[in-house]
């Protein structure tokens, strides 16, 4: 466990917070964020007046497409769709932020890694050190097929897709020597040639031959964040992984996840421990009933058409198949295996129906829900951290910015004063202050 807890914000570039149909909602100003850097440079000033370590963007590029009646349900009820590329959204945040980290989803799929990395390396170079990546190999055949694969890999396939991609990238980050960088305006010299070396990467999915296309920044290359749960997902973590995202619907599952981790990193002879960060939902009330009421609130704002589109989209399985009153089992699926665990954790010792999963989805989509007052939700956190032993949180909001800000102005306040939390910034790189 870290010496006090750590925090990112868990941001999506869509008409929706993390939770669906919020842009109904007279007082969420989402819809704006759609069309305004104004919206996102505010919300940045926020989260680091909170000392978050960092923003992290989840995205998934494309809307399910393969069935048409979950790609009616995500456009007709802004779901899942439109899905805005996060991004420009960093270089915006980052330009009115000192400290604050900036995290961001790229997949895999559709995008070389010479490409990649100049793309990130770029705005982390530009942010002084303050960028990570969230790793994906992609979950659903329509990401595929929309940037021109004939389909999605299998599963296991695609993490050794992914190893051979990370391979190529750390040898355009590994490419320039310390002491490359000249820039002497007097002599006209602004690298040494000799230390800035050509890079010819032959693999079995990829090739690449490219001088390293950016300048390292100062942490060197973006954080690497990974989210794999599988027994194969966890191999790629563990080889690559800076810090781990992870969901849990219960502390029990959440501390299995740590230990099945813990096993693997041993196993795998990794010498420093995984940084494990679990999505968390807060919905704060002024009183613990109030924050009920707004639970229930959110689930009745959303059709069952709607919630089980999304359900669909991530775990990779036509849901409509099934019936919404039955108990709905783990499946397997060629998507996401921690999210199809994590949404059908069992609910008081029984399987969850496919309803009561799509109703969990709505506004959680696998993140656990922490209802309750200010001290309420800050006596929980602590109580997760401390038993688990996590490094600390993922924060999701409902209503945006409004959820953000009564976070920063009513719960952070509270781990201050627990000693648990910083009251400033200890690095200025990103790396820097997940370590500290």
């Amino acid at each position: 466990m870290s010496a006090k807890m750590h925090l990112i914000s868990l941001l999506i570039h869509s008409p929706i917070s993390y939770t669906s149909m919020t842009w109904m909602n007279k007082k969420d100003r989402q819809l704006k964020g759609l069309s305004s850097f104004e919206y996102w440079q505010s919300l940045a000033r926020t989260i680091e007046k909170g000392c978050f370590d960092s923003v992290f963007f989840a995205d998934v590029p494309v809307a399910r497409g393969d069935q048409k009646h979950h790609r009616d349900a995500s456009i007709r009820h802004g779901v899942a769709w439109p899905a805005h590329d996060p991004m420009p959204l960093v270089a915006v945040m980052a330009s009115v932020t000192s400290r604050l980290g900036f995290s961001v989803t790229l997949s895999l799929n559709g995008t070389p890694p010479f490409l990649a990395v100049r793309r990130l390396s770029t705005l982390d170079y530009l942010s002084q050190g303050r960028v990570g990546w969230n790793i994906v190999t992609g979950a659903t055949n329509a990401e595929a097929v929309a940037v021109g694969a004939s389909s999605l890999m299998p599963h296991d396939e695609r993490y050794d897709f992914a190893d051979e991609y990370m391979d190529a990238c750390y040898a355009l980050w590994n490419g320039i020597e310390d002491g490359a960088l000249l820039q002497d305006q007097a002599t006209g010299l602004f690298a040494d040639p000799d230390k800035v070396h050509m890079v010819d990467y032959k693999g079995k999915y990829l090739n690449c031959q490219a001088i390293p296309p950016t300048m390292p920044s100062a942490q060197g290359r973006p954080v690497l964040f990974q989210a794999g749960s599988s027994g194969r997902g966890m191999a790629f973590a563990i080889k690559h992984a800076d810090v781990v995202y992870a969901l849990g619907a219960t502390i029990p599952s959440m501390k299995a996840f740590i230990a099945r981790f813990e096993s693997a990193r041993q196993a795998a002879d990794r010498p420093d421990p995984m940084k494990v960060m679990f999505g968390v939902l807060p919905i704060i009330g002024a009183t613990e009933e109030d924050a009920k009421r707004r639970v229930r609130e959110l689930e009745d704002r959303v059709p069952l058409e709607a919630s089980l589109a999304r359900v669909s989209a991530v775990i990779g399985v036509d849901c409509t198949k099934f019936d919404p009153d039955s108990p709905f089992e783990a499946l397997p699926t060629q998507a996401s295996q921690g999210m199809m665990a994590t949404m059908t954790d069992h609910v008081d010792g029984r399987p969850p129906t496919l309803r009561e999963v799509g109703a969990r989805a709505s506004i959680s989509m696998g993140l656990m829900q922490l209802p309750g007052t200010p001290e309420q939700i800050a006596d929980r956190m602590e109580y997760i951290w401390r038993e688990t032993g996590c490094h600390g949180f993922n924060i999701a909001g409902t209503i945006s910015p409004s959820s953000m800000e009564d976070m920063v102005e009513h719960v952070i306040p509270l781990l201050q004063k627990r000693g648990i939390f910083r009251t400033e910034y200890e690095g200025e790189t990103l790396r820097q202050n997940l370590n500290c």
